[in-house]
């Protein structure tokens, strides 16, 4: 489509200030309020509590709320006077969210009798037509006398703003109101555009025995509106929603990022989630990013592990050599306990891990994501697979076997012998997992092995530095 011209837009704006609102109307804006909470959730959906001074008149009356959320379910609003809640009544309500953009502007007066204001460039006047507005799909049909027109040059000019089109979103609001003078107002409402997600950074030791953690919490708002001053409340936890059966439109907004201050959190238990509250108030500007400081420890005992995963399908045939130099995962795992220097619930996100180069700088060293964890549960980080440690398998034997129950339809033994080979230059302790189908016992086997699961065998198995170490076992299965 043409793109609208900037004398259309400049228009559309001085009319706004004037003839947005139904004359009829209370309008209340951000300057008549006083203070709003709100309490954001992980997924998408804040609880906002608006509270306003507003004059209104005995009687009915129509109340403009104007700076809503854009994204506001309005099923959710609820409006009353907080000192005397039964002095006031809604009769009903209507969300404007259909905004005033040139293009809205255009949709509103199809079919209707518009202006087309032209400029002489030799001349210098300017001419203006009456104009039938007849379609604004992918471009501007118009009717011009007898003649009909595309993307006709010039400037529209429309004789008012439509009474359903505003500037802000809006939700306006019949009310029975049985006291004159000030009242104390709350809108309280659910709204999209609103969310927040937990970020973590770690910092191992020389010795990776250790680790400083430090929490961020990011707050997002895109629901089209800013919140002065706003006590600040973030839920963490998985709520149950009823889902909308319609996929609901994905808008693009520019953020700014905000650098983190040592703001105070507390945190609370609130129903089976935990409730953090910002210490302080902060502004929560439209189309911003905003980054607060959720915690910060120091010196939390880690365990370095290296693991090598088995898979079921091994056991199941015949496979001979399965794999050369296979991959070592390696893993810190540590505990989230009051005398570990946490015993904090962590909200779900993603901890990022940085280890110092014999320089003293800091060096990305891998990154997981861990979900909503409470106190004294384990946090177990994959941080990539190790390049000194390494593995080859093979089959060395399989065989069909008797069952030894009727039961028993199918038995089998499979022998494997598994090369660990370690060029560092200090010794590790790499644990060999191994997920065996049916009912299994190991027969033979040159380390001993644990049974953390009924179907899950598991070795620790040294290897000194610079060299290796094998494991040989053999395995009957029935099935």
């Amino acid at each position: 489509m043409r793109q609208i011209q900037p004398a259309l837009f400049s228009l559309i704006l001085s009319l706004a200030t004037t003839g947005t609102a139904i004359a009829t109307e209370k309008v209340t804006t951000l300057n008549d309020q006083q203070a709003v909470a709100v309490t954001i959730y992980n997924q998408n959906l804040a609880l906002i509590k608006d509270r306003r001074n507003i004059q209104l008149k005995n009687g009915e009356s129509e109340l403009s709320f104007r700076d809503v959320s854009a994204k506001m379910r309005p099923e959710t609003a609820l409006l009353r006077n907080t000192d005397q809640p039964k002095i006031l009544s809604v009769i009903e309500q209507n969300f404007n969210f259909d905004l005033l953009t040139p293009q809205k502007m255009l949709e509103k007066y199809v079919g209707k009798i518009v202006e087309i204001a032209t400029l002489n460039s030799a001349s210098g006047e300017e001419s203006i037509e009456k104009a039938k507005l007849l379609s604004v799909q992918n471009g501007v049909v118009v009717q011009i006398g007898n003649r009909i027109e595309t993307n006709p040059r010039g400037r529209y000019i429309f004789p008012k703003i439509p009474a359903n089109l505003r500037d802000r979103p809006t939700l306006t609001v019949t009310l029975n109101n049985r006291a004159k003078g000030s009242q104390p107002l709350e809108l309280s409402y659910l709204t999209g555009g609103l969310s927040w997600k937990a970020d973590y950074v770690a910092e191992l030791s020389h010795d990776d025995s250790h680790l400083d953690l430090l929490g961020w919490v990011t707050l997002d708002n895109k629901s089209g509106t800013t919140y002065k001053q706003a006590k600040l409340q973030l839920v963490a936890g998985d709520v149950n929603q009823v889902r909308p059966q319609f996929q609901p439109r994905v808008e693009k907004f520019q953020v700014r990022t905000m650098m983190a201050e040592d703001n105070g959190v507390q945190e609370e238990s609130l129903f089976d989630y935990h409730l953090y509250t910002l210490n302080r108030l902060t502004t929560l500007a439209d189309n911003q990013s905003k980054q607060v400081s959720l915690l910060n420890a120091a010196n939390v005992a880690v365990q370095k592990e290296y693991l090598l995963q088995g898979q079921n399908y091994y056991y199941r045939s015949k496979q001979g050599r399965i794999g050369q130099k296979l991959k070592i995962g390696v893993f810190v795992n540590f505990k989230n306990r009051t005398e570990n220097s946490l015993g904090l619930p962590l909200p779900k996100g993603i901890i990022r891990v940085y280890k110092k180069d014999q320089s003293g700088h800091a060096q990305f060293v891998g990154e997981d994501r861990i979900d909503h964890t409470p106190k004294n549960e384990s946090v177990k980080l994959k941080l990539g697979n190790s390049f000194d440690i390494t593995a080859d398998r093979v089959q060395t034997s399989y065989s069909k076997k008797r069952p030894s129950h009727a039961h028993y339809k199918q038995a089998a033994q499979s022998d494997f012998k598994i090369t660990l080979k370690n060029a560092k230059k200090e010794a590790v302790v790499v644990t060999v997992r191994e997920p065996i189908p049916g009912d299994w016992k190991i027969i033979t086997e040159d380390h001993p092995h644990s049974k953390p699961t009924a179907s899950t065998a598991e070795w620790k198995v040294s290897v000194p530095a610079e060299g290796e170490a094998t494991l040989a076992y053999s395995v009957l299965m029935q099935y």
